[in-house]
């Protein structure tokens, strides 16, 4: 017999949000569950994710802009949500869980509103705002990190550390060996800045590489993630300085470059780290001081302290200071295999895995042998609400 539940997955429309929604997504529908995705136009447009289910765009008012943008954020919240219960009259979720990012707050409003079983996941070391403005109300809150600040320990009892959930494509590179390195071979060097990539590594790395002993700086060969506007003078600079480089605005292949580095340069996004530490790569890490909440600097500490990375703060960014961490983590004996065995020892390979354990643990009764339908839901102009899980 066919035993099956309905899972809705929110998460808002960035990367860091979507990816462990969608390895979770995967892990449910291998187990047979129906999924759904709530997320908004930027989610709904990443290429190469949640093929397989239902994708639901919902308006996800912000909270900004002074007072009449807080009446229309609130507006725009309250018919997400309503929409959201809409959507759930036929499609009955088991549970509703949150990935993070406002576009995740309508549904897990809805669910509230309806008794469904709701569940956050936060992938960053510091509690997202709106997984805080849940926290009292969800059944569970699953965490990518043993230590979560601004997570209050009055919920302690609901807390479950899944780690981040991965692509299998990463989790694929789990077992496979740090790349060879001597002192002659080619240096493989993965500068990545985020899926819009990042002026700052543009503007510093080609020049750090300069200031690296002739001894390494012959052996390179970068692959680097660029802003559109910044491509072809980095191109120039590396041609000027004899470093095959090369360069993309948006790296599609991330992990088959994860797999070719032996150093990776790189902001210290929530995906970036779980890929990292899943793979076992060596990185030197910048955290984003914009970030909200300073999350990614908070993000950097377990790997750090383990030893697997360097971090070094934006302000004190310079391309000295990256000459001196490159050179202390290429040409040090061992210290690149040291910190990739480092950076491998703490990943969390089975988040996927964990996270729809708990969802399995917290969902209502099972739908045996159902027929999935979803009435299509009445949607404001451009936005398409309708489909049916695959």
């Amino acid at each position: 017999m066919t035993v099956t539940r309905h899972f809705v997955l929110a998460a808002g429309g960035t990367g860091g949000h979507m990816i462990p929604a969608h390895a979770v997504a995967e892990e449910l529908m291998a187990r047979g569950h129906h999924v759904a995705l709530v997320t908004d136009e930027r989610g709904a447009k990443i290429p190469g994710i949640f093929r397989d289910a239902a994708v639901h765009v919902l308006p996800a008012g912000r909270m900004q802009g002074g007072p009449l943008g807080w009446v229309r954020g609130l507006r725009g919240i309250i018919t997400g949500r309503d929409m959201a219960r809409r959507m759930y009259e036929t499609f009955r979720p088991s549970v509703v869980v949150g990935f993070g990012g406002y576009p995740a707050l309508p549904a897990l409003l809805g669910a509230l509103k309806d008794g469904i079983p709701t569940v956050v996941h936060e992938q960053n070391a510091v509690l997202g705002r709106v997984n805080r403005l849940l926290a009292r109300k969800v059944n569970a809150i699953a965490t990518a990190y043993p230590d979560v600040q601004r997570l209050k320990p009055k919920y302690d009892h609901k807390v479950h550390l899944v780690g981040n959930p991965v692509r299998e494509e990463v989790l694929a590179l789990r077992d496979e060996e740090f790349p060879a390195l001597t002192d002659e071979s080619v240096f493989r060097l993965l500068v990545t800045g985020g899926s819009q990539g990042a002026s700052i590594l543009s503007e510093v790395v080609p020049e750090g590489l300069s200031l690296l002993p002739i001894s390494l700086r012959r052996r390179l060969q970068v692959t680097q993630q660029c802003r559109a506007e910044d491509i072809e003078r980095v191109r120039a600079t590396y041609a000027e300085m004899e470093i095959p480089a090369d360069l993309a605005t948006y790296i599609n292949d991330i992990p088959e470059k994860l797999n070719w580095a032996h150093l990776v340069i790189a902001r210290a996004g929530a995906s970036t780290l779980a890929e990292l530490t899943v793979a076992g790569r060596p990185a030197i890490l910048i955290p984003l001081p914009s970030a909200m909440d300073d999350h990614q600097t908070a993000n950097v500490r377990e790997l750090v302290e383990a030893g697997g990375a360097r971090s070094i703060p934006q302000s004190r960014f310079t391309p000295v200071e990256l000459a001196k961490q490159m050179q202390k983590m290429a040409m040090e004996p061992g210290a690149l295999q040291n910190a990739a065995r480092r950076a491998w020892n703490c990943g969390r390979p089975n988040a996927a895995r964990d996270m729809a354990d708990l969802l399995e643990s917290i969902g209502t009764a099972p739908l045996m042998n159902t027929p999935v339908t979803v009435k299509p839901v009445t949607a404001p102009a451009g936005l398409d609400l309708s489909g049916a899980p695959a």
